[in-house]
């Protein structure tokens, strides 16, 4: 089978990538916060996408894997104090937000995403970074390998940051979806208290929002599927957070960096001095 790289017109305008051993195939929206939307894996559609809710620019997606950068989850009063003085940034950053460009891997292995500051993101953001994303449909699995680059002038200050990835799984039934992996104890965020993950993990039909701490690989199981997906992430981004949104029949297994308002707390906050990168690696693999 020929690698195929190429921009398609239906169901959605998009960019399509179809691996030439296993068949497996990527869609990628780059001018939509570089959002993968599909990923057909051992010819199943692994995620969810509301692709009426897509159709409307003005409404935010439900669906695919957005990007989180700079912040994951939110700010007090989406304000972000520097030395340079405050500056406002929404929930989640505004990677999801902003075209990306979009270019095959040299080793034709599967897409590279592109996101570099512009005078719009140094308003909000003073630093002039580039994320860079491989993305890779391995055998059975993808693999995501974020670099990110300050590239601000010497003698700033450090770019203190945050990433995640907010991927939504489809799921046969809430009620029939377990996990496996996860700690005891989370961080409820809609009330932003510790709780009891079980406890969260039997409220998943109806809603749940919990950050944890996990010591390893977490597996989502859909026991009406017979199958199971297994997110492997590496330090620093090794926290996880899980996310339902019923009736969705839907599941987000999010790897992120830090909590929600590390860069205020300090709790797990990355900095990168200029002229310095970090790589983040990530790989969801399904069985």
């Amino acid at each position: 089978m020929a690698m195929t790289f190429r921009q398609q017109s239906a169901p959605y305008a998009h960019w399509e990538f179809v691996h030439p051993t296993s068949g497996d195939r990527l869609r990628v929206v780059p001018e939509r916060g570089g959002l993968v939307t599909e990923w057909r894996c051992n010819e199943r559609e692994i995620l969810y996408l509301d692709q009426e809710r897509f159709a409307d620019p003005s409404k935010s997606v439900r669906g695919g894997i957005p990007v989180l950068f700079p912040i994951c989850g939110n700010l007090p009063g989406d304000r972000l104090p520097l030395a340079s003085g405050d500056v406002t940034l929404k929930q989640h950053g505004f990677a999801r937000d902003l075209p990306w460009t979009i270019a095959l891997l040299d080793d034709q292995s599967g897409v590279q995403l592109t996101l570099k500051a512009t005078s719009e993101t140094l308003a909000a953001f003073p630093f002039h970074f580039q994320v860079g994303m491989a993305i890779r449909p391995l055998s059975g699995a993808l693999e995501i390998v974020t670099t990110i680059h300050n590239q601000s002038e010497a003698g700033g200050e450090p770019m203190p940051f945050s990433f995640g990835l907010h991927p939504y799984f489809e799921v046969s039934d809430l009620g029939r979806t377990r996990f496996e992996g996860l700690p005891s104890r989370c961080l409820n965020h809609l009330k932003m208290a510790e709780a009891d993950t079980s406890v969260q993990l039997s409220r998943l039909p109806e809603g749940v929002d919990f950050l944890t701490r996990p010591a390893g690989p977490v597996t989502l199981v859909d026991e009406l599927a017979g199958t199971s997906l297994q997110l492997d992430h590496q330090a620093p981004m090794d926290l996880t957070v899980v996310w339902t949104e019923p009736p969705r029949a839907m599941v987000c297994l999010e790897p992120w960096t830090g909590p929600r308002q590390a860069l205020i707390s300090g709790d797990r906050k990355l900095e990168l001095a200029a002229g310095q990168s970090t790589t983040l690696r990530c790989r969801y693999v399904v069985s």
